[in-house]
C-alpha cells in the first residue's frame, strides 16, 4: 500500500513540477515567473517531506527550511520590487 502512495505522490509531483517549469519558460511577465519560481520551491520541499516520510529520517529538514525561507524572502523582495516600480508618478 505504501509503494502505491508513493507512486501516486511522484507522479503528482511530477506533473505540478513539470507545469511550474512550463509556466517559468513561457511565463508572460515577471510575476508569473515567479510565481512558477515559488511554487516550484514549494514542490521540491513536498519531494523532501515525502521522502523523509517514506525513509523515517529527518535528514533533509534543514535543507527543507532554508528551501523554505530562500523562497519567502525571495518571493517578498519581488513582490516589493514590483509594487515600488507601480508607485512611481507618471510625468505629464
Amino acid at each position: 500500500m505504501m509503494q502505491i502512495v508513493l507512486i501516486v505522490t511522484a507522479v503528482i509531483l511530477s506533473l505540478a513540477a513539470a507545469g511550474a517549469i512550463l509556466r517559468i519558460a513561457r511565463g508572460p511577465s515577471l510575476l508569473d515567473r515567479v510565481l512558477a519560481a515559488d511554487v516550484l520551491l514549494a514542490i521540491l520541499g513536498a519531494a523532501l517531506c515525502v521522502d523523509m516520510a517514506v525513509n523515517q529520517h529527518l535528514n533533509n529538514l534543514m535543507l527543507l527550511v532554508a528551501i523554505s525561507v530562500i523562497g519567502f524572502v525571495g518571493s517578498v523582495t519581488v513582490a516589493r520590487f514590483v509594487a515600488d516600480r507601480r508607485e512611481e508618478p507618471l510625468e505629464s
